[in-house]
């Protein structure tokens, strides 16, 4: 009685714990996604403004490449962030 009830609680464990990462995942890809739909739409802001969009874009596609969508998340969000980013025809 005692191992079934251990293998329910493992069973139930990872299956509360795999919708994390799939959010996590998602907002990620979100985020990247915004991301590539400002570059794309190319709105009139400082040549150094995109410039730092697109290092940001870059480099959260390599982290969500090598699975690290903490890393992912934290970049393109502090870039979204921005007020350049969210809403460039403000000035």
């Amino acid at each position: 009685m005692k191992h079934s009830a251990m293998a329910g609680l493992f069973i139930s464990a990872a299956l509360l714990a795999s919708p994390v990462f799939a959010a996590d995942k998602d907002l990620c890809d979100g985020n990247i996604q915004k991301l590539d739909d400002f570059v794309k739409s190319a709105p009139s802001i400082p040549e150094t403004t995109m410039d730092s969009v697109k290092a940001a874009q870059e480099k959260a596609k390599a982290a969500r490449a090598s699975g690290n969508e903490k890393d992912c998340i934290e970049i393109t969000s502090s870039i979204l962030s921005k007020e350049e980013v969210r809403n460039p025809t403000r000035n």
